[in-house]
């Protein structure tokens, strides 16, 4: 019995170790598809073909979208206590901040026009860096560096500074953090549901 909990533990940090080590190119292509728009848009304007451009740009707007919502359902399971405050897991210690960001940034495109509105596109970009950083720099300079500690030590001086960006390793701001971010996806969802549920509304009045 004790060596089966032990394979599904073995597999279960497995897993959440791989998702976590992921993780970083999933957001490097997601900035790169979402900020090669321009460059999608000057591409398309040089097709003849109007089917063959219309393909392409449905193609564009699945992957990218796409992208960030598989990247933020990744980034959901940070959001689970015993998961992300697990000493046995190295996870980044703003990893929920980083999926609450990528949130706001797809509700700005849902109730907006990022493909349209500059306005839009440019806050989308903001809080997609944000969301980025967020979780690409405690990865590198934490979870990975932790491994390499006393080398990296040896070489400069980093004192206690990949320990304090791993979530397991310091609970005194993981719990903090922890607690905001969903704290952060409650309102925030609320706040959809109040917006949605106006814009029923007013859709219903002009019908009526």
């Amino acid at each position: 019995m004790n060596d089966q909990q032990a394979l599904v533990q073995g597999t279960q940090y497995w897993m959440i170790l791989s998702i976590a080590a992921v993780l970083p190119i999933l957001w490097a292509f997601t900035l790169s598809l979402h900020f090669a728009r321009p460059y999608i848009v000057r591409y398309l304007q040089g097709l003849t073909l109007r089917f063959g451009g219309d393909v392409w740009w449905l193609s564009y707007i699945l992957m990218r979208d796409g992208l960030m919502v598989v990247t933020l359902a990744l980034s959901a399971i940070f959001l689970f206590p015993n998961l992300y405050m697990s000493a046995d897991l190295g996870v980044p210690i703003t990893a929920p901040i980083a999926a609450l960001v990528l949130f706001w940034a797809l509700l700005f495109k849902v109730t907006g026009d990022a493909d349209d509105n500059p306005t839009t596109f440019r806050i989308v970009s903001i809080l997609l860096v944000i969301a980025s950083m967020l979780y690409i720099i405690p990865q590198i300079f934490g979870v990975e560096a932790a491994d390499q500690a006393d080398s990296l030590n040896a070489i400069a001086n980093l004192g206690g500074i990949p320990s304090a960006l791993v979530s397991g390793s310091n609970p005194s701001v993981s719990y903090p953090i922890l607690n905001l971010s969903l704290l952060g996806f409650a309102a925030t969802g609320a706040v959809m549901f109040l917006w949605f549920l106006r814009q029923t509304k007013f859709e219903a009045a002009e019908i009526a």
